[in-house]
């Protein structure tokens, strides 16, 4: 366990003190201190570490709750937060039935390759022209409806040895293989929504004619210390679901 991870006292002139704590467990976090689904030490002892009371460092851990990259278990401890099938999952999968019904998507890989980074990606993912990234596209139904349609882009930087099976044969969700595989936890997006048309290759996978209207989400995903670690176009048939913007306890 790396233990150098500590606030200096000077470091907190100016500044509000459990910030600076919650600065310092988001780098040992990111460092790698303390794994996905693993109990960071007891509140007295990160204390100790960080020089701080037991209120402050509460204050510090409630933020990391509350942004759920850390969880509370009654009776067991504070958590590392994964990305399993749990209510973390519909953080970021906010696509429902218009009747407010929702449910895990199915999902079939439907290509993937080994590429250039575009000029979008590079500037979406911080990268240097020429960059090499992995792109692969993802079908998702609901049901047996055909819904949404996922081209997603990675640096191969960060997911170095990412194969075509690593995706198609992965046990749970995407973010739980970069968080548990890569070490790379999705802790929050940037998305935007356009109005868009599926056409060519991206109406044939929808099962919608040319031109049939979609909402286009483009997102990108951060880790720690707004390292974006992936860029998404994806295109929703709203015939029967709908984009849910916000919701409580999500």
């Amino acid at each position: 366990m790396n233990n150098d991870i500590a606030m200096p006292h000077t470091a907190m002139i100016g500044s509000t003190l459990y910030k600076e704590v919650k600065r310092g467990i988001l780098a040992a976090l990111a460092g790698g201190e303390w794994k996905a689904g693993e109990a960071i030490p007891a509140e007295r002892k990160l204390g100790e570490r960080f020089g701080v009371s037991i209120g402050t460092l509460r204050k510090a851990i409630d933020e990391l709750v509350a942004e759920n990259i850390l969880i509370r278990h009654q009776g067991r401890g504070t958590f590392v937060a994964t990305h399993a099938r749990d209510h973390h999952y519909f953080r970021f999968f906010r696509v429902v039935r218009q009747d407010g019904y929702k449910t895990y998507p199915t999902v079939v890989l439907e290509r993937f390759r080994k590429a250039k980074a575009s000029r979008e990606a590079c500037e979406k993912l911080g990268l240097g022209t020429g960059a090499k990234v992995f792109q692969f596209t993802n079908r998702l139904m609901l049901d047996d409806d055909i819904v949404m349609l996922d081209e997603i882009t990675l640096p191969e930087a960060l997911f170095a040895g990412l194969t075509e099976a690593d995706l198609r044969d992965r046990p749970t969700t995407l973010y739980n293989l970069y968080q548990d595989v890569f070490g790379l936890n999705v802790i929050r997006t940037d998305e935007r929504l356009r109005a868009g048309l599926a056409e060519g290759d991206s109406a044939r996978l929808l099962g919608v004619p040319s031109g049939t209207p979609v909402i286009e989400l483009r997102r990108i995903a951060f880790s720690y210390h707004d390292q974006p670690v992936e860029w998404r176009i994806s295109r929703l048939n709203t015939e029967k679901y709908e984009y849910l913007v916000s919701e409580a306890g999500a």
